[in-house]
């Protein structure tokens, strides 16, 4: 009973998870849903209403697909739904008169679009907009008149997309400020865990400290989302240009960001096989952790404010100076983890403006190993 109970709960959990992480990805998409609602229905007005058109299904079709959930590429994407829709059609109509429609028809009519969209591009919506077209043209045998029709939609949910997608909010240009700020605070997180388990040593704070440090890749890759979505907006939208430099700075820091994480993830195994096996670890290097957890906050703060964390350098060098000084260990466990620790303030001096070369010649040397009369050197053997 007790196991069914356990997995009863188990399941339990992973559902509120997964309701969270779904309601969450649709309210991350909400500006994008209601922006591709709003050109449908302003494509369809403009074709139905201004150009009279009877049935312009395709006019919110084009807007839409060009549009999509995501800022990346979006001129390549109205450009490319345009042109294949003309090119299709134009392929299609020509061969329906001359040819007739069937079942060979439409095999030949598409192998001609797709192969001449190959052609002139690699686009995949390009050659993919080519071979659907030509495929509603064979079917629906329409009069000459419809291809024209058809491609004057086309371009109207071409241009309303156009439009649309120079309308970002400026929640597009905060997240990947807010997203790097997360990550440092979550490094905050881990370091002072971590020191607090080389205190205590108890092993199973250790290994469930180190299954939450494995559970943070996601946090780089919303990261990188947020970075490309950000860089997105400010290529696409003319009004947000003044917004590249600190959408560019935050890309930039991706890569430190994902090394310092990287590097805290390591640090924390090595404090969890400490507790595990009872290795000692010198309060000294609890107490490096804790201030190291302090600065990254610093530095959490000055990413939140779209700045190069250049404020917190010194806090940085503070702690790289005092690891310095600190005793050495006896037991090869634990020297590790002061290792460990002077490349986390290394990763963590290059979100500061310093260069790799900088951050590693900052750090003074470590502290010479003296050994105590009867220590055992290697007391991991």
């Amino acid at each position: 009973m007790e196991a069914e109970a356990e997995l009863v709960d188990r399941l339990w959990d992973r559902g509120r998870v997964s309701v969270r992480a779904r309601l969450a990805r649709v309210a991350a998409k909400r500006w994008q849903i209601a922006q591709c609602a709003a050109a449908a229905g302003v494509a369809w007005l403009i074709a139905a209403d201004l150009l009279g058109h009877p049935r312009p299904f395709f006019a919110p079709v084009a807007a839409v697909v060009s549009l999509g959930t995501s800022y990346g590429q979006r001129l390549r994407r109205v450009a490319e739904v345009t042109t294949g829709v003309a090119l299709g059609v134009l392929l299609a109509d020509l061969l329906a008169i001359l040819i007739g429609s069937g079942w060979w028809q439409l095999t030949l009519v598409v192998t001609l679009s797709m192969t001449s969209a190959l052609l002139i591009t690699s686009g995949q919506m390009f050659v993919t907009q080519a071979a659907v077209q030509s495929i509603i043209i064979s079917a629906l045998v329409p009069a000459p008149s419809d291809a024209l029709v058809r491609w004057s939609d086309a371009l109207v949910g071409g241009c309303v997309a156009l439009v649309a997608a120079t309308l970002v909010p400026a929640a597009a240009l905060r997240r990947p400020r807010e997203q790097a700020a997360t990550v440092m605070r979550k490094i905050a997180e881990l370091l002072r865990a971590a020191g607090e388990v080389m205190v205590d040593g108890v092993a199973e704070r250790g290994l469930e400290l180190l299954a939450d440090a494995r559970s943070t890749d996601s946090l780089i890759r919303e990261l990188q989302d947020a970075a490309d979505e950000g860089m997105a907006v400010v290529s696409s939208s003319p009004f947000r240009v003044r917004h590249r430099p600190g959408v560019r700075l935050m890309a930039d820091l991706v890569e430190p960001l994902d090394r310092a994480l990287r590097s805290t993830r390591v640090l924390v195994r090595q404090t969890a096989v400490a507790a595990y096996h009872d290795r000692h670890v010198p309060k000294s290097y609890s107490l490096l952790a804790l201030d190291l957890a302090n600065a990254a906050d610093l530095v959490a703060d000055e990413l939140a404010a779209d700045r190069m964390a250049v404020a917190a350098r010194g806090a940085l060098l503070q702690v790289g100076e005092a690891s310095s000084l600190v005793e050495r260990a006896e037991e090869m466990t634990a020297e590790v983890v002061l290792g460990q620790l002077r490349s986390v303030i290394v990763d963590l001096l290059l979100l500061t403006g310093m260069t790799q070369i900088e951050s590693t010649e900052a750090l003074p040397p470590p502290p010479r190993w003296e050994a105590r009369p009867g220590a055992d050197p290697a007391g991991d053997d």
